[in-house]
């Protein structure tokens, strides 16, 4: 019985294979594609709100770094 199994797993190993991309083809057929302008859009917000959440952790920075700046110099930290 087990040899018999092992004789057929290349044809087992290739039979699965076909069905998976078989399944994966007919899975992406399914699949709702973004359109350009959709696409365009959501770039344009992506590069926005790094922009935006650059500097804001730009100005954080330098303000932190004011404070303790400050705060080494007041105190006469080493």
């Amino acid at each position: 019985m087990a040899l018999e199994t092992v004789k057929d797993a290349p044809l087992n190993w290739w039979s699965r294979s076909r069905r998976f991309l078989s399944e994966v083809r007919n899975e992406l057929s399914r699949v709702t594609w973004p359109s350009r302008k959709e696409v365009y859009a959501t770039t344009f917000v992506v590069i926005v709100v790094s922009i935006f959440f650059g500097v804001y952790l730009w100005g954080v920075d330098l303000l932190l770094n004011g404070v303790v700046g400050w705060i080494f110099r007041t105190f006469g930290a080493a």
